[in-house]
């Protein structure tokens, strides 16, 4: 099949290019390098300068990449997704976020491209009752980031029918880890993941880690996640675009491991391999206390099983963010 990632040059689009083209697909991405990097762009996928709020940028791709061969799916990894920063910046999350689907759906109408895979998140799902969240648990998001991904989900659905479209909408909860390679990982210059945070303690990059919240209702006073490893999730979006095409049928899945680490877990699991200091801090705003991802429909559907642990995710952050450290020594 022949993709148009848009955001390939950031962190899971990235690595979403790589298994893509491992798998023997043709990749295309459109990024505005806002957060993304040119070095994180596969040597093999061709790469468009553009903005996803500007339909004619993506209209553009789509046309010239018909001359040869038409797109079969697009793929979504466009948004902001910092949880507290979305809180102070709603209007920006709401233009970008949900702005920037409209304007990709438009084109994709236009252009008659009729699959889409979209990259959506756990935060839909807000407080939940039951914090092992299904997909058809109620959504009630807490945050903007959350609000304007529910948003655009919805927007695809009622695009979809319209259009004769076929999506595969992809809720994932906390992500970590690097390519095998480690040419690939997470690189911002303001990272706000916990894993990458506690490597950069470990490497020394930064005094301390602070732990945000000690008095949440969970076992040790820490928020407790769902972890996966970038890998993982890349993988899922291959089979996801995969099953749409082949079937026609649209889909709605949670990825996760099925298994919740509270931050201090995750912590302690890290100093049992590397020395680092950490303090408590107040909670950041929007944050639920649990949320661990029921992924029994991926695995159903599309038989994918989550391979890799924390540890692994631990470990290959620690190598990438080493790497990166030494190359700009």
């Amino acid at each position: 099949m022949k993709v148009l990632v848009i955001g390939g040059a950031g962190y899971i689009g990235s690595h979403t290019t790589y298994e893509l083209i491992r798998a023997g697909h043709e990749v295309v991405v459109l990024d505005n390098l806002s957060t993304g990097r040119m070095g994180a762009i596969h040597a093999d996928a061709r790469f468009f300068w553009g903005d996803i709020r500007r339909k004619s940028d993506i209209t553009k791709v789509l046309l010239a990449e018909e001359k040869t061969r038409p797109v079969d799916v697009v793929m979504h990894f466009a948004a902001k997704l910092v949880v507290p920063e979305s809180v102070l910046k709603p209007l920006e999350y709401y233009e970008n976020n949900v702005e920037g689907v409209r304007t990709m759906l438009e084109a994709m109408v236009d252009c008659g491209v009729k699959n889409i895979v979209f990259s959506s998140t756990a935060a839909v799902y807000g407080e939940p009752d039951n914090p092992l969240c299904s997909e058809d648990d109620p959504t009630a998001p807490i945050n903007p980031y959350g609000e304007t991904k529910i948003a655009s989900e919805q927007l695809i659905k009622w695009v979809a029918a319209a259009h004769g479209m076929n999506y595969c909408i992809l809720r994932y909860f906390n992500v970590a880890g690097a390519d095998q390679s480690l040419r690939i990982g997470l690189d911002k210059d303001q990272l706000t993941h916990l894993i990458p945070l506690i490597m950069q303690s470990a490497l020394g990059m930064r005094e301390k880690l602070s732990i945000f919240g000690s008095d949440y209702p969970t076992s040790d006073g820490t928020c407790i996640r769902d972890y996966i490893h970038v890998t993982d999730l890349a993988q899922a979006h291959v089979s996801g675009a995969q099953h749409i095409l082949d079937t026609g049928d649209s889909l709605l899945l949670n990825l996760g491991s099925g298994k919740g680490f509270s931050v201090k877990e995750v912590v302690d699991a890290a100093l049992e391999l590397f020395d680092f200091n950490y303090e408590f801090a107040p909670r950041r705003a929007g944050d639920p206390a649990k949320l661990i991802a029921n992924s029994n429909r991926a695995r159903e559907i599309l038989g994918w099983e989550p391979k890799l642990s924390l540890t692994d995710m631990i470990k290959s952050d620690y190598a990438y963010r080493k790497q990166l450290q030494q190359d700009t020594d």
